[in-house]
């Protein structure tokens, strides 16, 4: 196996995602930032995260072999043998998990450990190939990211890191199912049930304005129950009548272009809402 295709085995653009998850619920319960600390909670966060991915690349190379997108995996061109992706993936999460007892607690640590049981065992082993709702219920496992960051910083301080936490479980369904209209001819070779396969491109786009709608609302609930200020209130409100724009459109009109679109919006639409924390907690 060559480096890159160990490093495409962690994923990290989504260890990435999930470590600025964690700092996001680190900053919104922080009263001062400590850079050390936000160091060891990203290290922490990606070796979790990259736990879940080696797991995910081992369990589902027999469907990766079937999808355009996926086929050049390490995994499933056989670069790496599954005993050796399940040995690295119990060594990358028992890594991360002592780190973050070690430099945290045991709260932080049991988060990171929720996260990737539900993305391995929920998401990847049970649902994934057998029901719509796969990445629906899957999508808490990005919710944990923000308990165990707020947990780094305070274990008693739970509303908004769990009104975030709902944000990310919102966030999910409608970031994945514009990706899944792209990709629903992959997902209808390897018979994957993912909502476009199901109900098509046209229902998907409703299904993803609703969770939309859902998503907006609840990024307003910090602002509406006082925990966050004016600056993220007017922040998370700007940004969601974009997404919600670009939900309306994709209704309109659900073609390949518009889902493309829908799913570029839904990634700047979190990193903003994530800046939008910290500008209001700590600027």
């Amino acid at each position: 196996m060559t480096f890159r295709q160990f490093i495409e085995l962690l994923k990290p653009r989504i260890a990435l995602m999930i470590a600025l998850t964690a700092i996001t619920g680190y900053g919104a319960v922080a009263t001062k930032v400590d850079p050390v600390a936000l160091l060891l909670l990203t290290l922490a966060m990606v070796l979790g995260s990259a736990a879940s991915a080696v797991f995910n690349h081992v369990w589902d190379r027999d469907i990766d072999r079937l999808m355009r997108r996926t086929s050049r995996r390490p995994m499933a061109t056989g670069a790496g043998t599954p005993a050796v992706g399940f040995t690295l993936a119990v060594v990358l999460m028992a890594a991360g998990m002592a780190l973050a007892h070690t430099a945290f607690n045991w709260v932080v640590a049991l988060h990171l450990f929720l996260g990737g049981f539900v993305y391995v065992a929920i998401y990847t082993v049970w649902l994934k190939r057998r029901h719509w709702t796969n990445i629906i219920i899957g999508g808490a496992a990005g919710s944990f990211a923000v308990l165990a960051g707020a947990a780094a910083v305070d274990q008693t301080q739970w509303m908004l890191p769990m009104v975030l936490a709902l944000v990310l479980f919102l966030w999910t369904p409608s970031h994945f199912w514009a990706l899944a209209i792209l990709l629903a001819d992959d997902y209808r070779q390897a018979g994957v049930p993912m909502l476009p396969v199901v109900v098509g491109a046209k229902r998907t786009a409703w299904w993803i304005l609703g969770n939309s709608i859902a998503l907006v609302a609840s990024s307003l609930l910090p602002w509406w129950l006082g925990l966050l200020g004016n600056a993220y209130g007017i922040i998370a409100a700007l940004v969601g009548a974009v997404l919600l724009g670009f939900n309306v459109v994709l209704v309109r009109d659900p073609s390949r272009r518009w889902a493309g679109w829908n799913f570029a919006a839904s990634m700047p639409y979190l990193l903003l809402l994530f800046i939008a924390v910290f500008v209001d907690k700590h600027w």
